[in-house]
């Protein structure tokens, strides 16, 4: 039996398309990704990020196996964000893993987006039955895990979090690299004031 089992997975749900490759008791070998920028103000549409993450996917790829020093052969499973997510987007990450799961005969794993993202903080922190406030893109909800499942105990009815970020950096004309809310975060001059930006 091997003595760790390698899986190689494929994020692609919004505007950042990544190649991970971790083992089962969650060491990272190689995580690299790639943003699709879109011009200060503007929100990046799903047939654009779709054709960006497209270009980007196959170099990841053979930089994720280049820096974990691994093969096709080394590689146990194939992992995809099914989603939540962008239809578009993610239907790229979905072929790939479609197409490569049929070139070197390995198994694939459907991983949902929100679980995910638990999961990380599960194994970074060492948490063992933590309940979340998840705030993620389109999602802001309370997790926990019950009765053997991930559940939802509660949920924003308006807003996501994630999406109001996104939305007010567009108002400010701020860019999304590397992301919306890191620049929101941002110190600015004094001489530089928000409001006239925010005069509709």
């Amino acid at each position: 039996m091997k003595e760790r089992l390698i899986a190689v997975g494929f994020e692609g749900s919004a505007n950042k398309i990544g190649v991970g490759i971790v083992t089962l008791d969650g060491s990272i070998l190689s995580n690299p990704r790639h943003t699709y920028i879109t011009p200060p103000g503007q929100g990046f549409l799903p047939r654009e990020t779709a054709h960006h993450h497209l270009h980007h996917l196959l170099p990841l790829l053979r930089s994720a196996l280049d820096a974990a020093g691994l093969s096709p052969d080394d590689v146990d499973c194939l992992c995809y964000t099914k989603g939540p997510g962008m239809g578009a987007p993610l239907q790229v990450s979905a072929l790939a893993v479609r197409v490569l799961s049929q070139l070197w005969r390995k198994p694939i794993v459907a991983v949902n987006h929100c679980v995910a993202h638990i999961e990380m903080g599960r194994v970074v922190t060492g948490a063992q039955d933590p309940v979340v406030l998840y705030v993620s893109g389109g999602n802001t909800q309370v997790i926990a895990y019950s009765e053997g499942r991930y559940r939802i105990f509660g949920e924003t009815i308006d807003i996501a979090v994630g999406n109001c970020l996104d939305r007010f950096a567009r108002v400010l004309t701020l860019s999304n690299d590397p992301s919306p809310g890191y620049n929101i975060e941002q110190p600015r001059p004094p001489h530089l004031s928000l409001l006239p930006s925010l005069a509709l």
